[in-house]
C-alpha cells in the first residue's frame, strides 16, 4: 500500500494516473498536481468514470522548491513522479532531497534558455541522493526508458557484446491536423530542430538537423517509412553501459507535411527560444507558437494508426555474429479506448507507472541517481507485457 504523487497534468500525466488507478493493490492513494488544477480535475473525473476510484488533485508550482517541499512534507508521498516539463527536473529533485522522498522522471533536464538536454546536471545529484538514502530513476518513459530496458535485456540474454545500436521510433498514426505535435510542442520542436549526434568508435559525431535519413521497413504491415537521425538522451547513458558498443544512433519518422511546416516556421523565426519584443511586450516565439497549436491531449480522439518503437542490435554471441530487433507496436485507437489518450502519451505514461511500481515493490531500489539500464530488465519486461505494451524480439538477417 503506497501513496504516489504525480506532477504534471498533460497527456502523459493523464495516462500514468489512469494506469496507476488500475492497480489499487500497488497505488493505494493517488495525488495529481499541476499549475492548472482544472486539468487535474478533468483527469480525476475521467478516472472516476473509468475505474470508480477517486484521486486527490492540487495546484502546485513545481519551479518553487520551498513550496513543493512544504507540500511534500504535508502529504508525505512514497514517491514523486515528475511528468512536468524538463525545465522542472532540478527543482523537483531538490524538493525531493529536502523532503527525503524517492523521485522518477521521463525526460532529462533542459535549461529553459538553451535547447541542450543532457544528464550531467542530474547525474551531479548522485552523491546527495546516496547520502540521503533515497533514489532517483531517470528517463522512465519509452525513449528514453523502455528502449534502455530493451538494450539491457538483449545484453543479458542474447549478446556477449553489442557492437551497433539503432533506436528507431516510428509514429505511423494520422491525426488529420495540418501541423500538430504529439507531446508538448515547445519541447518537441526544441528537440527536433537541434543538431543530430551519434556515437561512433568512442566519440560523438554531429550532423546538421535532420540531414541524415534512411528508409526502414517496419514490421506487421506498417511498411517502409523514412527516418531521420536525431540526438536522443538515452544514447548518453547507453554508451556507458553496453559492453563493446562501437556505434549508437537514434532515428525518428516524420511526414513531409510535418517537415515542410516545421521548415517554414523555423525560417520565419517562430521556433526561436530567445525573447523578442512585440508592442512593448517580451515574447518568446516558440512559447507563442505552442499556445496556438493543437493541445496534444486533444489529439486522442482524432488519431488513427499505430506506433512502432524498437531497438535494432548487432553484436556477437558465443563468437558468432547476431542481429536482434526488439520492438513494441501500439494502437492509437486502443489507447484512446482504454485511457482516453493517443499512443504517444500512452507509450510514455505506462513505463512511468511501471518504473514507479518497480521502485515501490523494491524490485528496483537503491539509493542514488540511476538510469533504466542499470537494473535487472526482466521484471520490467514482464510488466510491459502485463500492462499494455507487449513486445517482440526477432532475429533478423
Amino acid at each position: 500500500m503506497s501513496k504516489i504523487l504525480i506532477i504534471g497534468a498533460g497527456g502523459v500525466g493523464s495516462v500514468t494516473a489512469h494506469k496507476c488507478a488500475q492497480l489499487p493493490e500497488i497505488f493505494s492513494e493517488i495525488i495529481l498536481a499541476s499549475r492548472t488544477i482544472h486539468k487535474c480535475d478533468a483527469i480525476a473525473q475521467s478516472i472516476k468514470e473509468r475505474t470508480g476510484r477517486s484521486i486527490s488533485t492540487f495546484a502546485i508550482d513545481a519551479d518553487n522548491v520551498s513550496e513543493t517541499k512544504s507540500f511534500l512534507d504535508r502529504i508525505k508521498p512514497d514517491i514523486v513522479v515528475n511528468l512536468a516539463l524538463p525545465y522542472q527536473d532540478l527543482p523537483l529533485m531538490d524538493a525531493c532531497l529536502d523532503a527525503g522522498i524517492d523521485y522518477l522522471d521521463t525526460a532529462n533536464y533542459e535549461p529553459p534558455d538553451e535547447a541542450k538536454f543532457e544528464y550531467k546536471w542530474q547525474w551531479a545529484y548522485k552523491k546527495k541522493f546516496l547520502e540521503k538514502g533515497i533514489m532517483a530513476l531517470l528517463g522512465s518513459g519509452f525513449d528514453p526508458g523502455v528502449t534502455n530496458v530493451f538494450c539491457a535485456w538483449a545484453q543479458k540474454h542474447h549478446f556477449d557484446e553489442i557492437h551497433e545500436l539503432d533506436i528507431i521510433d516510428c509514429n505511423a498514426g494520422d491525426h488529420g491536423q495540418h501541423f500538430a505535435t504529439n507531446f508538448n510542442p515547445e519541447i518537441n520542436i526544441r528537440e527536433i530542430t537541434q543538431r543530430g549526434r551519434f556515437w561512433d568508435h568512442g566519440e560523438w559525431v554531429e550532423t546538421d538537423p535532420l540531414s541524415w535519413s534512411m528508409t526502414y521497413d517496419f514490421p506487421e504491415k506498417i511498411g517502409k517509412k523514412k527516418c531521420y537521425l536525431m540526438y536522443h538522451e538515452e544514447l548518453e547513458s547507453l554508451v556507458m553501459h553496453l559492453k563493446g558498443l562501437k556505434r549508437a544512433r537514434f532515428w525518428m519518422t516524420f511526414s513531409e507535411q510535418y517537415l515542410t511546416h516545421l521548415r517554414v516556421l523555423e525560417n520565419v523565426g517562430m521556433t526561436r527560444i530567445d525573447t523578442v519584443e512585440y508592442n512593448g511586450t517580451p515574447v518568446v516565439p516558440l512559447k507563442f507558437l505552442k499556445s496556438v497549436l493543437p493541445e496534444p491531449a486533444s489529439l486522442g480522439p482524432l488519431t488513427q494508426g499505430r506506433t512502432c518503437i524498437g531497438c535494432l542490435l548487432k553484436g556477437i554471441k558465443d563468437g558468432q555474429p547476431k542481429k536482434l530487433y526488439v520492438y513494441n507496436i501500439c494502437s492509437h485507437e486502443a489507447c484512446y479506448e482504454e485511457v482516453g489518450s493517443q499512443a504517444i502519451s500512452y507509450t510514455t505514461g505506462v513505463p512511468a507507472m511501471i518504473g514507479a511500481k518497480m521502485m515501490l515493490e523494491k524490485k528496483w531500489h537503491r539509493p542514488g541517481v540511476w538510469n533504466m539500464e542499470e537494473f535487472d530488465p526482466d521484471p520490467f519486461m514482464d510488466n510491459l507485457n502485463l500492462y499494455g505494451l507487449p513486445w517482440k524480439a526477432v532475429e533478423v538477417d
